[in-house]
């Protein structure tokens, strides 16, 4: 097992220089990359439901180019919990998303399920999920030279199609990693008669680490999150300094998107409830001041999932 300790910490080092590495990156219009997506992994994995004892509720507002008329803004709301039956763990999760941009609204609506079971001193999940998508056009509020050009709608058009996903979560004592693939079905949803938006798969994989240190009160937390949609690749590398103790934790830190951003972050978590603020500058493109801020709230409620100690297993998240 200790082999299997250090094999990770490397194959982690290796992820963030080559996730660092200077590879073309650009950002995904149909998913959103949130800042603190290491407080929100079933955001994009559904093998991440119910992997903490605890009832995890996060909410999260995201402003876009500040400074920029119609830049648009991204709302999340998430909640997830494990149960037991039996001598088996489950997890369930639902999600609503909104994201908006110009005269552009992209809807998700998830309902998701994920199966733990122990493997190799720690817990891998399954899961899956099933999604609603939505797109819509406010096409009341184009202004065009030429009311008539058929390349523009000008009346309100929208459309839904059903989508799903999938991923596999591993956790073990200091560190987890996870893949998953997103719009498996890659649906192509109709706005009208002569409009319509295809929706591309795309592959993720997460990773993270607690590293100790000689003061048992702080330890560093650095993480990595890879997408790729057959065409574009982001990647998102952020390291974290946390203060923790008893039940309440201070942590701040540092996020790189290679060719994309650079981002600094600060939160805390006191009584259960965790909130956390971030601003995202660009370091390409737009001006450094024309960055993202995003707020992260998070409330963990622990729950009795029958007998004491049965099936549980800590997040390395809360360490």
């Amino acid at each position: 097992m200790y082999r299997l300790h250090r094999l990770f910490r490397l194959s982690l080092l290796t992820l963030l220089l080559w996730a660092a590495g200077g590879l073309a990156v650009l950002r995904a219009q149909q998913d959103p990359s949130f800042v603190h997506y290491w407080q929100m992994e079933t955001q994009f994995n559904p093998a991440a439901a119910g992997r903490t004892p605890q009832l995890n509720i996060t909410a999260a507002l995201q402003t876009h180019a500040m400074g920029y008329e119609d830049a648009g803004s991204t709302m999340y709301a998430g909640a997830d919990m494990a149960f037991a039956i039996k001598k088996t763990r489950h997890g369930v999760g639902v999600l609503f998303q909104n994201d908006e941009f110009g005269l552009f609204s992209h809807k998700r609506f998830s309902l998701q399920y994920a199966f733990h079971f122990k493997l190799w001193g720690g817990h891998l999940g399954i899961g899956a999920e099933v999604d609603m998508l939505n797109e819509s056009i406010t096409g009341s509020k184009v202004e065009l030279n030429d009311a008539n050009d058929p390349a523009f709608p000008n009346t309100d058009l929208s459309g839904s199609k059903f989508d799903a996903s999938v991923g596999l979560f591993y956790t073990h004592k200091h560190w987890y990693a996870g893949a998953a693939m997103q719009h498996v079905t890659a649906p192509t949803i109709y706005m009208g008669e002569t409009n319509e938006y295809k929706v591309k798969s795309v592959y993720n994989f997460t990773a993270g680490y607690n590293i100790r240190t000689k003061n048992p009160f702080f330890n560093i937390a650095p993480s990595v999150l890879l997408r790729y949609d057959g065409v574009n690749f982001r990647s998102d590398i952020t390291a974290l300094l946390r203060f923790a103790k008893e039940r309440n934790r201070i942590y701040g830190g540092v996020g790189y998107s290679p060719l994309h951003s650079v981002t600094f972050l600060v939160g805390g978590m006191f009584h259960g409830v965790d909130l956390s603020y971030s601003y995202e500058a660009n370091t390409s493109g737009m001006t450094f001041g024309a960055g993202q801020h995003e707020i992260t709230l998070g409330y963990r409620l622990d729950l009795d999932l029958g007998k004491k100690g049965k099936n549980l297993h800590r997040s390395v998240r809360y360490l």
